[in-house]
């Protein structure tokens, strides 16, 4: 249970230093499910791999270079240090030339390492490109509208930077641990790859034009950003649209249309969204019963915190606990 009454906002939390709403968000995430693959490839060749919604893919050229296809779009051109970003879920393609036909996983001679990883060395021993891809689910409460409003295709190149770029030289450090798969690698290269993928996310939200709308913009406000930052940390709290605006320091009416305007829902769906993602978070994650789950969100009756899940979901709470969520692994990557 939280310590604090879940009818009144949480002084303690609220009394902190209220930062970029963006960076708390940002130390929150956790990549779970996270599967890799490092890869030799030698002219001529060509892999296709299948698409997955809501998980996001990545891609490191360790050296070399090749094509690459997501989803219909056009190919696109690849080399050493590119970090290339998937977020829609698409189908991915790599290959040598767009004349090589792409060979499904099923096709291929992968060398299972562990359960979440693998090795690839095919081709025709022609010019050699090494690549490491990764997917992950982002598990966070406000994955999904970050998701919704990443670019479908991030590409990076960090190798642009100057020389002592730490992204750069985590980069060369993952290429130089999996060539060499030394006794905790895969531990090695894994946590630096969530490391790398959430730099990436920053680095987006830092520089490009369209990181700047709808929620992203909202959480930059200096005012809305706070109420979003307040839902986050005392979400049980028995916020109204007075309290809320309170803490934005605006009057009801024009905290309200400010809010709705920016956000592009009202404040208190969104409170209740957000309360429901975290509540199927519990859901999959802990075997806490769901009357305690809908007590530490703020519901105090378990029916009503039930009708509220299945307005978000279309499901009832039950059933997401029992479906739970996939991991990734390399038996999804073959099904």
């Amino acid at each position: 249970m939280n310590q604090f009454d879940p009818h009144v906002p949480d002084p303690d939390a609220l009394a902190q230093p209220i930062g970029d709403p963006l960076g708390e968000i940002l130390h929150l995430l956790k990549l779970t499910g996270t599967f890799y693959c490092q890869s030799r490839m030698s002219a001529p060749w060509g892999v296709s791999l299948p698409g997955f919604p809501d998980i996001l893919s990545f891609a490191v050229i360790t050296h070399g270079r090749c094509l690459m296809k997501v989803g219909q779009d056009d190919p696109f051109e690849v080399e050493k240090g590119d970090l290339v970003l998937m977020t829609s879920g698409a189908p991915v393609g790599f290959f040598s030339s767009e004349d090589n036909p792409l060979l499904t996983l099923e096709e291929l001679p992968i060398r299972k390492v562990t359960e979440l990883f693998e090795t690839l060395e095919y081709g025709g021993g022609g010019a050699e490109t090494g690549i490491m891809y990764g997917l992950v689910r982002i598990d966070h409460a406000a994955s999904g509208m970050l998701m919704h409003l990443l670019p479908d295709v991030l590409k990076i190149d960090p190798w642009e930077e100057d020389a002592g770029s730490w992204l750069q030289a985590t980069l060369q450090f993952i290429a130089k641990e999996a060539r060499e798969l030394r006794p905790g690698g895969e531990t090695v290269i894994t946590r630096l790859a969530d490391v790398v993928v959430i730099e990436a996310i920053r680095r987006w939200l830092n520089s490009a034009p369209d990181a700047n709308r709808g929620w992203l913009k909202a959480a930059r406000d200096p005012q809305i950003g706070r109420t979003i930052v307040a839902i986050h940390r005392t979400p049980a709290a028995a916020w109204t649209v007075e309290s809320l605006a309170e803490v934005a320091g605006m009057s009801r009416s024009a905290f309200a249309a400010r809010f709705t305007g920016l956000v592009g829902v009202p404040a208190i769906q969104y409170l209740a969204t957000w309360r429901m993602h975290l509540a199927s978070e519990r859901l999959v994650s802990t075997d806490q019963p769901i009357s305690q789950i809908a007590a530490e969100i703020g519901y105090l009756s378990e029916p009503a915190f039930n009708k509220a899940f299945k307005r978000v979901f279309g499901a009832p709470p039950g059933k997401i606990r029992k479906n739970g969520v996939h991991s990734v692994s390399r038996r999804n990557l073959r099904n």
